[in-house]
């Protein structure tokens, strides 16, 4: 397959999906963009294996297997699908460590073994291979690779991963049978998973959740320096990572931090917002 083709159903498969987030990168040079949607489409296709609602654990495990020796064949120029073939490309072109690319994976084959978490420190594990990967991919298309700026594009992933945990606890559980939320936390709130199937969410779940999302508030902010620190031209969509982080967490706060009756989302209305709250602080010198 053509690198052309394969970027093109790559590109696709990016604009198919409506996300809190956004991944255009409209103001980048063509080059950038066009590896950033490549990525995209690679992670998203690699989320779609390990959630497929039709398959048993057992055979999206073997589903991802097969993902990941496409990634291989597709490095050693004998792939055929094309998000795997656009992406190989990427890897090349920029020179990105290939275990980025297989640690996403590996998170997928974690969810599918793994469905309640013992601690914090176990669920940021978990990110490690889930969320941290992601910006340091974008980061080396941006070529970046130093310690302080990928520290800050760390903080900033886990705080995305958890709050978009803390958006979808009713739904991790009721469709894929996940829970994020740590045990150790839910014992020191007195919460049961039962508590999530409720129809609105107890004192002490949001108590509870109330922690979670000041933790990944708290990453967020620390991350939001990164925006000033990459090249300009890649600002916006960086600091729109930040803005939308912080926007749930502010969703979550507003419902008192009951996301079993409702579940905070912007749409494009809101990301619109989000979008012009980063470019007005562009403008004046603001931070992230």
């Amino acid at each position: 397959m053509s690198r052309g083709r394969a970027q093109v159903q790559a590109e696709d498969i990016a604009r198919q999906h409506d996300e809190n987030f956004p991944v255009a990168f409209l103001l980048a040079p063509r080059d950038v963009r066009a590896d950033m949607r490549a990525i995209y489409a690679y992670c998203r296709v690699t989320d779609d294996i390990g959630d497929a609602g039709v398959a048993t654990h057992d055979e999206r495990l073997e589903a991802l297997d097969a993902w990941e020796q496409g990634l291989v064949r597709a490095m050693d120029g004998h792939g055929d699908d094309p998000v795997l073939v656009a992406v190989a490309g990427v890897i090349r072109r920029r020179r990105l460590p290939i275990d980025q690319f297989t640690r996403l994976i590996e998170a997928n084959r974690m969810d599918q073994r793994i469905s309640r978490w013992e601690s914090h420190e176990d669920l940021l594990h978990y990110c490690a291979h889930s969320a941290t990967p992601v910006g340091r991919m974008v980061l080396g298309v941006l070529g970046i690779d130093d310690a302080r700026r990928v520290g800050l594009s760390d903080a900033t992933c886990e705080g995305l991963q958890l709050v978009n945990f803390w958006q979808d606890v009713r739904r991790d559980l009721e469709e894929r049978d996940r829970v994020y939320l740590p045990r150790e936390d839910m014992r020191l709130f007195g919460v049961e998973v039962d508590d999530l199937r409720a129809r609105t969410a107890s004192p002490a779940l949001r108590e509870l959740m109330r922690m979670e999302v000041g933790r990944a508030r708290a990453l967020l902010v620390q991350g939001a320096p990164l925006r000033g620190m990459v090249p300009r031209r890649a600002r916006l969509d960086i600091g729109m990572f930040t803005a939308g982080g912080l926007w749930v967490c502010d969703s979550i706060a507003d419902q008192d931090y009951d996301t079993i009756a409702a579940r905070p989302a912007p749409g494009a209305r809101g990301r619109a917002g989000m979008a012009a709250g980063v470019v007005w602080r562009m403008l004046r010198g603001g931070g992230a």
